[in-house]
């Protein structure tokens, strides 16, 4: 009994810290009205294959979109995984965005954006952020609001509802939020852990938020 509670409290941690801070993208016609307002969006990497997004990262990338076109964020802080040769999600996630038209001066990228937490804290301490909206997937978006919160940042979500489209691999990433939220509860409460790569500081987020005033 003591081991099912220890399982699911980081998940319930999760879902009380990001209670009142998540939105379902596409849940209604004007969903993004129900968006708070934030100069930035973090919008957290998954997989590329060939260069070019997976469909649940694209899906991502999309809202992040309308989320900018729609002025409820000023610059895009694109997060991702370039930790090895060939394997590059943020340079992936900019070329796509910028062939849907978004502006380059709108999109920043983070190359050690490793997991949600390094993405988290680098996107405060790196970037300088204070305040904004992550952008992934609904069975996500507890655990990355949560973890942005808990890094301090003034942080609220939009999530795409990936089981519509993909039921049997959000179902499996889903099952795998256990696991994730133990280690994103020991990160960000327990250990306080540095991100991988923890600086230096940049000013390219605050040149774009510039451009888009």
């Amino acid at each position: 009994m003591a081991l099912s509670v220890l399982a699911v409290a980081p998940l319930t941690w999760a879902w009380l810290t990001s209670s009142g801070h998540r939105v379902v993208a596409g849940s209604s016609p004007g969903w993004t009205a129900e968006v708070p307002r934030a100069p930035v969006a973090l919008v957290l990497g998954a997989a590329v294959h060939g260069g070019h997004p997976s469909p649940m990262l694209a899906r991502r990338l999309d809202i992040a979109a309308e989320l900018y076109r729609a002025g409820r964020v000023r610059a895009l802080l694109l997060s991702g995984d370039n930790g090895r040769r060939g394997y590059d999600e943020p340079t992936a996630m900019r070329d796509y965005l910028l062939a849907r038209g978004v502006p380059g001066r709108a999109l920043v990228l983070d190359y050690a954006g490793f997991d949600t937490w390094d993405s988290c804290v680098r996107a405060r301490d790196v970037f300088g952020a204070t305040r904004l909206t992550v952008v992934t997937q609904r069975f996500h978006l507890p655990r990355a609001v949560a973890l942005c919160r808990a890094a301090g940042l003034e942080a609220s979500g939009a999530g795409d509802d990936s089981a519509r489209r993909w039921a049997s691999t959000t179902y499996a990433y889903a099952v795998r939020e256990f696991g994730a939220a133990a280690k994103g509860f020991l990160d960000a409460v327990v250990l306080r852990s540095e991100p991988v790569f923890p600086g230096p500081r940049e000013t390219t987020l605050e040149a774009a938020l510039r451009a888009g005033s």
